[in-house]
């Protein structure tokens, strides 16, 4: 099924968009778009129905109306794109700590603790290992070949957000998927779009989850450069404090796809496509040692630059 409509009446474009969650996270999610709208952040507007409602049910499920935004994708091979979305990024941060969703809503609240997360996704890694020396499949040995970089970077991981403080991170109103699709540049003008996943977040969380999408493509391969740059961009408009430099470099430390690929792996291993999943896991693989130089590298210039 389609999710988002483009609508044209009278001259104008609208965006009709099914949502797939109840009207409790809705009322969260407009509470949150309403919010970011007042402190003149750009967002599109959720127009009111006949009834003044701002979503509609129809046949069991809710739709909402947007006035269409304009503008290109931003590009993450533009400095220019990357520095308006990371300072929009931080005014979004800092103009919402103290963000409250209306009455009815439902509390969305991530504060994971990451280093929980790092330390189960790390033995899962040992079990997979254990699992890959048992198959001995052409995925398992695939694996294995690539098994000692990606547990180091994990180990960083786990080493780094086991000294975090939780209680000193910042915590504010969080995008939860602020990445180039839903960013949208206008000239000068940056709207952002998608609040599904928002929530009350850590704020470190929304700059380490761009940053990992930014970092991993090919053509910026984890650039000390474009990390540094969106960090001042980012500093230039909120502050950090050392534990959310701290959340960041374990987050862009742990080897996502290396984990999730073969969790997915050895937990469908028995009606998967091997093939398919040789190929998502070679993907990528050979940019493994520069992300582990990378973290290295941004560990001394995050100690020396902003300590």
């Amino acid at each position: 099924q389609r999710a988002v409509f483009k609508i044209s009446s009278n001259n104008k474009n609208y965006c009709l968009k099914k949502v797939y969650y109840d009207e409790r996270n809705l009322l969260f999610v407009y509470s949150a778009m309403e919010w970011l709208y007042r402190n003149n952040i750009k967002v599109p507007k959720l127009l009111p129905s006949y009834d003044k409602c701002r979503y509609i049910i129809y046949e069991g499920m809710l739709f909402i109306l947007t006035p269409w935004v304009e503008g290109e994708k931003c590009d993450f091979d533009s400095l220019s794109d990357l520095n308006l979305s990371i300072e929009t990024l931080a005014k979004l941060h800092k103009c919402s700590k103290d963000f409250s969703p209306i009455d009815g809503s439902e509390k969305r609240i991530g504060l994971e603790d990451y280093y929980l997360s790092v330390n189960k996704h790390f033995n899962e890694l040992l079990e997979n290992a254990n699992l890959a020396f048992s198959y001995k499949d052409k995925f398992s040995k695939i694996y294995l070949k690539n098994f000692d970089n990606n547990l180091a970077l994990a180990k960083l991981s786990l080493e780094i957000s086991s000294s975090i403080n939780n209680n000193d991170l910042s915590i504010s109103l969080c995008h939860g998927d602020y990445v180039n699709k839903n960013i949208l540049i206008d000239n000068k003008d940056v709207w952002i779009i998608d609040f599904d996943k928002c929530s009350y977040d850590y704020c470190s969380h929304d700059i380490a989850y761009f940053l990992r999408r930014l970092l991993k493509r090919p053509s910026s391969n984890w650039s000390t450069y474009l990390t540094l740059e969106v960090i001042d961009s980012y500093l230039e408009n909120n502050t950090l404090n050392e534990s959310d430099f701290k959340y960041i470099l374990a987050y862009l430390a742990f080897p996502q796809k290396f984990w999730k690929i073969s969790r997915d792996y050895y937990n469908n291993i028995k009606k998967c496509n091997p093939i398919s999943f040789c190929t998502l896991l070679e993907k990528g693989l050979e940019r493994s040692e520069n992300q582990l130089d990378f973290i290295y590298r941004l560990i001394r210039i995050i100690e020396d630059k902003y300590s």
